[in-house]
């Protein structure tokens, strides 16, 4: 379905350099970048432009005006938040969404990378000992750092900082000028390899949908649609929360396969048993 087609990725922050080698050798396309549309319009993580919408929905949206204002078919975006683990409290993690959207034949195909291998953070400080403290710690200058006037609304911001004497100037300036300064990573991905290494992994689960194909039309992205729960305690016999099987369908033909016992076990230990354990 996709051999020899032309795709282009919706990115202007470089991430063609991880994705494109990897869709180039797994499914036979030809990669170009986004020269045309201004990807930071639907939003910036260093505040100036908030998203309005979903990340996945963002990332729809992106694709789409790409593909579009190329004249191309087959398109191909990633979005990314940062925040709080959803379940490893007290640790920063970085979500990324990549989609390969193909107009041609009504096609999306969707995969997510979540990960705590990330320096997302941000301090508002007062002095270069704090500056520096934080640099240190998010990993710069490898890792480019952005200081702002304020946190919210800032009227003064620098990006895409890689360099000890820019950092220390231009914090001296806000300073004097703001009295306070507020510092936080970069999380564009040509300023974070930490993310890059991140929507590679993505583009890689990514690839492994697209080769998961429908039993009966043979569609690619044949994919888990519902994760069902009840696999039984091997004490009292009765469900538990564990999923017992994914249901994967077609987003073509809509046909549906059940497959039990995903995490290769039957039975759930007993400490993870609402009853035996409440």
């Amino acid at each position: 379905m996709f051999k020899g087609r032309k795709l282009v990725i919706a990115t202007q922050h470089k991430k063609e350099q991880v994705i494109a080698p990897i869709l180039e050798k797994e499914i036979g396309v030809t990669c170009f970048t986004n020269t045309l549309f201004n990807t930071d319009s639907l939003g910036t993580f260093s505040g100036e432009i908030e998203r309005t919408s979903t990340a996945l929905d963002t990332l729809r949206e992106k694709c789409i005006r790409t593909a579009k204002l190329h004249q191309c078919d087959l398109v191909l975006g990633s979005e990314g938040s940062f925040g709080m683990h959803p379940t490893l409290f007290f640790s920063a993690a970085d979500e990324e969404f990549i989609m390969l959207l193909d107009l041609k034949n009504n096609l999306e195909i969707v995969a997510k990378e979540l990960s705590t291998a990330t320096n997302f953070g941000g301090e508002t400080i007062t002095n270069l000992q704090e500056l520096l403290a934080f640099a240190e710690k998010a990993c710069f200058p490898t890792h480019a750092l952005i200081l702002k006037s304020s946190e919210k609304k800032p009227t003064l911001i620098y990006k895409g900082i890689q360099s000890e004497k820019d950092l220390i100037n231009q914090f001296e300036y806000l300073k004097d000028n703001f009295s306070k300064v507020h510092v936080e990573t970069d999380m564009r991905a040509h300023m974070n390899p930490s993310r890059m290494q991140i929507i590679k992994k993505a583009t890689q689960q990514l690839i492994s949908k697209i080769q998961s194909c429908c039993p009966s039309c043979k569609t690619p992205g044949f994919d888990i649609a519902i994760v069902k729960p009840g696999l039984r305690c091997s004490s009292c016999n009765l469900p538990t929360k564990s999923t017992l099987s994914w249901v994967y369908k077609c987003k073509k033909c809509a046909f549906e396969k059940e497959s039990f016992f995903p995490h290769q076990k039957e039975v759930e230990v007993p400490m993870y048993c609402n009853y035996c354990n409440p």
